[in-house]
């Protein structure tokens, strides 16, 4: 099954069994080796016209935590049996006015190796208080090139789904 399909099979099996009511809409479902994250919308709180940015600010967070509270248990509930299932950990998220929060991600570990060049960049940012250490340093630059390479990263993704699509058509594997 290629990764496109294994989404749209999550998303499925997502969409099926979540409770009623739990969010407004399904937003995304994505999945990677180690985990399988769920966002959806709930609703925003009414406040009027009149309400602040501070205020509204103020209520999306207070919404976001009381949905998170209040929904642990159906939560833990879906994400033990998809576990079970799937065989990777699942976390949550929602978005809320325009603001996506999440709750309970995965970090794994990346193992990679860096010569000096690379190490140096990392070692600057450290330097620079932008990082804590060369694995923060490192999420950070991964962080950068998702947001200003989005675009292409969705391209090489959707290439990669039909690259799978077509060698799945193929002949079967001796």
């Amino acid at each position: 099954m290629t990764g496109y399909e294994q989404e749209k099979v999550l998303r499925g099996w997502f969409a099926g069994r979540l409770p009623d009511g739990l969010f407004t809409e399904l937003l995304d479902v994505t999945v990677d080796r180690e985990e399988i994250t769920v966002v959806g919308r709930i609703p925003e709180p009414d406040l009027g016209e009149d309400a602040s940015r501070a205020e509204r600010d103020a209520a999306i967070e207070g919404r976001v935590a009381e949905f998170r509270e209040r929904t642990r248990e159906e939560r833990v509930g879906v994400a033990r049996e998809a576990e079970r299932r799937f065989g990777r950990k699942v976390s949550w998220g929602v978005e809320c006015g325009g603001r996506r929060a999440m709750y309970t991600t995965v970090s794994a570990p990346a193992m990679t190796r860096l010569r000096q060049p690379e190490r140096r960049i990392l070692d600057t940012l450290i330097a620079g208080g932008v990082a804590r250490s060369r694995s923060d340093a490192l999420a950070w630059c991964v962080r950068l090139v998702g947001r200003n390479a989005d675009t292409w990263l969705s391209d090489l993704r959707d290439s990669l789904s039909h690259v799978e699509e077509v060698r799945a058509q193929g002949p079967d594997k001796a």
